[in-house]
């Protein structure tokens, strides 16, 4: 059972913690980067490489979401249930929901507008309707990271209580 349990609470570690460093770390690193060296059309390739790191880590959440999922159910059948079980079932279903729209629906959306638009959509005309649509799809793509980040931190709080 102790197995279980550290398996589902390093998931979830690597899952939060990754989009925390993503999001914190990797994305502001890498625009930065390439700013300073002053690359043509330095957006469009921060933009890149940011968005096949971001195409990998949802395969890394996959995983931790099967995870997570798994060893709560499976300490279920074992027993003891875990406290408030359905809650937390709930709440990692929901994330994984959430990166799983992000991952399958969103980006490809806009890796395929990126790839249309051929430039840094932050070049284009603020009246552009493909800049208006990129800025929308990449608020709700870092919308969407907030879902499993909070969901996340949630069944955290439970596992440190419980």
């Amino acid at each position: 059972m102790l197995a279980l349990r550290f398996a589902g609470l390093l998931a979830l570690a690597v899952w939060v913690g990754g989009l925390v460093a993503l999001g914190a770390i990797a994305a502001p690193a890498i625009f930065d980067a390439v700013t300073l060296r002053q690359i043509a059309d330095g957006r469009a390739l921060s933009g890149a490489i940011f968005g096949e790191i971001l195409r990998r880590f949802h395969l890394v959440a996959y995983a931790c979401a099967a995870a997570v999922i798994g060893s709560l159910i499976i300490r279920a059948v074992l027993g003891p249930r875990p406290r408030r079980f359905a809650v937390r079932l709930a709440i990692a279903a929901v994330m994984l929901a959430a990166t799983a729209y992000s991952g399958l629906i969103v980006s490809p959306r806009i890796e395929r507008l990126r790839t249309d638009i051929g430039v840094s959509p932050s070049s284009l005309a603020e009246s552009d309707p493909r800049r208006a649509a990129f800025g929308q799809l990449h608020g709700l793509s870092t919308a969407l990271q907030f879902v499993p980040l909070m969901g996340g931190l949630l069944l955290l709080h439970f596992e440190a209580r419980e």
